[in-house]
């Protein structure tokens, strides 16, 4: 059974910096794609950034200078760090996972940037 657990949601004001970790457990390595999705209230989930078991990443437009995607591979783990936070952050984030035949996710955590 895969799980992906997520932590280091919170509140901070726009301009600052949060930092996300994910956990992965189960039949998933750091050879699969991990990536971190969100989804804005009333709107369709984006993915955000992808990165590859070889390290090669992906980043939507509109966080690209602003956020930092890395991986522990002994530690099982993937973190997004965030900088220079905007309001049109706000959202839940969620840490998926590519697997063979299917994608896993995280439980989300909600970020919210203030004005």
């Amino acid at each position: 059974q895969v799980q992906l657990v997520e932590s280091g949601g919170g509140l901070v004001q726009a301009g600052g910096s949060l930092k996300l970790s994910c956990a992965a457990s189960g039949m998933i390595s750091m050879n699969n794609t991990m990536g971190w999705y969100r989804q804005a209230p009333g709107k369709q989930r984006e993915l955000v950034v992808f990165i590859t078991g070889a390290g090669t990443t992906n980043y939507i437009n509109s966080v690209k200078g602003r956020f930092t995607v890395s991986r522990d591979n002994h530690k099982n783990t993937v973190s997004l760090q965030m900088n220079n936070l905007k309001p049109e952050d706000t959202a839940v984030y969620y840490c998926t996972a590519w697997g063979a035949t299917r994608m896993y996710w995280g439980q989300g955590t909600q970020v919210t940037i203030s004005s």
